[in-house]
């Protein structure tokens, strides 16, 4: 039967499939075979181009040699990536920057800052030497009004800040080079960490009492035609007479340098002391540079207030303990302030003497 079924079949015999004859399974036998063929060849492609890619591949499967040097190029310019693992920060893996910052505080900041100070406690120990302590001719026993409570309150206040700020800040940005060879590390750990948390605690302080300090003091600060004519002859450090008003130009330096330094002190220590205030890790680099430049210049400039205004001039510390000084060092060092007061004195005490009485 399957011999008379192929004859009627003709042409097409080898092509449909026979039932019962075997056809089906001989079709699905040359499917299985093909299929097989093509396993064989895909094998064989695979083989070849595995070695090609393992010359270019690095090993722990990095992304390759060409982009590798644009994704470090990327890290060192400090562009932030997408970080696994990280909740808070900014995912930067290198910030250049802030070798930079490091580089600038611990050299030339550390560098021409001590020498600053040192600088400045040397001019003190010189003018000492040379001018001396700057005395009275004799006391009159009579003294006149010169600091207001409110004046001297803040003084006081910003005066004793201002120390403590200071002895901490150098034990932050001496303390190292200084202290430690001395003490020894685990002692400069603990005096560090101390100055450290002091500093923070007292910034915000000092901040508020430098700006009260500036509004009580500002009208007696402002340039006037006798300032010039005071540092022209020499000031403090001329023997003679030199006519000056409430302050003199050294007085007024000495609050324009306090008062601006306080400002940048008090600004760029409350982002230090509030970092999430600014938007940038470069912007609290800034802000610390800004602080440690500020805080040497005030600082050494303070050397020389604190001597003058303590035991270097006769009789100038009782303005700023009892608010009266001596009417003959009014005379002597503010001439034309003294005038005033003088004469606003008289008036007032012509004003309240009982009628008939004469007047002082």
């Amino acid at each position: 039967p399957c011999r008379k079924k192929r004859q009627r079949a003709g042409d097409m015999r080898d092509f449909l499939p026979m039932p019962r004859c075997g056809g089906a399974f001989r079709h699905r036998r040359d499917a299985s075979r093909g299929k097989s063929l093509r396993a064989v060849f895909l094998s064989l492609l695979l083989l070849l181009a595995l070695p090609a890619a393992a010359a270019d591949a690095l090993p722990g499967g990095a992304l390759g040699k060409d982009s590798d040097a644009e994704l470090w190029r990327q890290v060192r310019r400090g562009q932030a990536f997408s970080l696994s693992g990280t909740t808070s920060g900014t995912p930067v893996l290198v910030q250049s920057e802030g070798e930079q910052w490091r580089a600038l505080r611990n050299g030339p900041i550390s560098t021409y800052g001590g020498w600053l100070l040192v600088l400045s406690l040397a001019g003190v120990a010189l003018f000492f030497l040379v001018r001396g302590r700057v005395r009275l001719a004799e006391r009159s026993g009579r003294t006149v009004p010169r600091f207001t409570h409110a004046e001297r309150a803040a003084h006081w206040f910003v005066a004793a800040t201002f120390v403590l700020l200071a002895l901490s800040g150098l034990v932050i940005l001496f303390g190292k080079y200084a202290l430690q060879p001395v003490i020894g590390v685990g002692a400069f750990a603990v005096v560090a960490s101390a100055a450290l948390q002091g500093h923070n605690l007292f910034g915000p302080l000092f901040a508020a009492g430098i700006v009260v300090m500036f509004v009580l003091y500002l009208k007696d600060n402002l340039p006037r035609a006798a300032d010039f004519v005071w540092l022209l002859r020499g000031g403090v450090f001329f023997r003679g007479h030199v006519s000056a008003w409430k302050f003199n130009f050294g007085e007024k330096a000495w609050f324009w340098i306090s008062s601006l330094g306080g400002f940048a002190l008090a600004a760029s220590g409350l982002l230090l002391d509030f970092p999430w205030l600014a938007q940038t890790v470069q912007q609290l680099q800034l802000a610390h540079i800004v602080h440690a430049i500020a805080a040497v210049v005030v600082i050494a400039a303070s050397f020389g207030h604190m001597y003058l205004g303590t035991v270097g001039v006769e009789g100038a510390l009782e303005g700023m303990t009892t608010g009266r000084v001596d009417e003959t060092w009014a005379l002597e060092h503010h001439d034309l302030w003294a005038q005033e007061v003088l004469e606003d004195e008289n008036k007032k005490a012509a004003a309240t003497a009982p009628r008939g009485a004469p007047a002082e």
